[in-house]
């Protein structure tokens, strides 16, 4: 994994003037929070756009409710709420933004692993439960310069959206001046190789690299790709995956309904048969601690990505 320039910033910081950039360009969109303004990024929107912003306080079902009022009356709403906490609005998202197929953005901060603000903070379940809804889109951005494509896709692409993205710095890449829509369930590949395939999602992406990096000095060859997508995944590039010798899935969540089950679903439906192997978060909780030595207790370090695949590969013979 490379390392990150000192002055990289946060992905809640590059959101934020995101979102305020955006905002100059559609009166439409308005940015609503539940009691967490500055912790969201949103304190900039909200010094320059007050009429449309509103902190709903400690409420996150008002302020989805109120954000799909909003875009029945032709607002584009951007919600912002960390993961752990977003899970108490199921169901408003579900019935009051989804099932009316609204222009609702679901700007989810603190995905994955969070570190030291304890075991209830982690958002570990959002893949999951987001990717369950129908008409929901995930995007799980890689980088603060996906980050910035993913809100201006969700925007103009229009309907529910759901954008997840960890805690803390960033990972140093440029930051566009001119925002991209990505092309709808279109994965991109970061790193070829033809012995296994890791199919990445948000974060993880760095750490896959650094394990391709690893699983290199051992003669191992890996792709590695950014799926970006979620929910759509990119069929294509899951085919291309199973005929390796190994397909890998790489998630900042629980495996369990987790992004890695999509893509067995996926080959499944296609009728492909490959060995896998799902990396996340398995059946437990997460303690407190620095994010790096939780991901290493959990394996999705670089070098427990690598070990794992190395260590399947040979009970495989491969």
């Amino acid at each position: 994994m490379k390392k990150k320039p000192a002055s990289a910033p946060t992905f809640t910081s590059v959101f934020g003037k995101a979102l305020v950039a955006e905002a100059r360009r559609d009166e439409r969109i308005v940015a609503i929070t539940a009691a967490m303004r500055g912790g969201t990024g949103l304190d900039a929107f909200f010094e320059e756009f007050p009429d449309r912003f509103v902190d709903a306080g400690i409420a996150e079902e008002h302020a989805v409710g109120l954000a799909s009022g909003l875009a029945f009356g032709g607002k584009k709403p951007v919600v912002a709420i960390y993961s752990t906490f977003l899970q108490r609005a199921i169901d408003q998202i579900v019935i009051d933004s989804a099932l009316p197929n609204l222009d609702v953005v679901f700007a989810i901060d603190r995905a994955g692993v969070v570190g030291e603000d304890g075991p209830t903070h982690h958002g570990m379940f959002d893949i999951a439960y987001m990717r369950m809804i129908p008409h929901m889109r995930v995007l799980a951005p890689s980088d603060e310069a996906e980050l910035v494509h993913a809100l201006h896709t969700a925007l103009a692409l229009g309907g529910p959206f759901a954008i997840r993205y960890p805690r803390g710095a960033a990972e140093g890449a440029p930051v566009p001046d001119e925002p991209e829509v990505l092309e709808e369930g279109r994965a991109r590949v970061v790193r070829d190789g033809g012995d296994v395939a890791v199919l990445a999602f948000g974060r993880m992406v760095s750490r896959a690299l650094g394990a391709a990096d690893i699983l290199a000095q051992r003669g191992i060859d890996a792709r590695v790709v950014d799926m970006r997508w979620v929910k759509p995944l990119d069929a294509e590039e899951i085919a291309r995956a199973a005929q390796t010798k190994l397909v890998v899935t790489v998630e900042g969540g629980v495996v369990a309904g987790g992004a890695g089950e999509g893509v067995l679903g996926e080959m499944a439906r296609q009728g492909l048969c490959a060995p896998t192997l799902n990396l996340g978060i398995q059946d437990r909780y997460v303690p407190q601690g620095k994010v790096d030595l939780l991901l290493r207790d959990l394996g999705l370090d670089a070098e427990g990505i690598a070990s794992s695949v190395e260590k399947r590969l040979a009970r495989l013979g491969g």
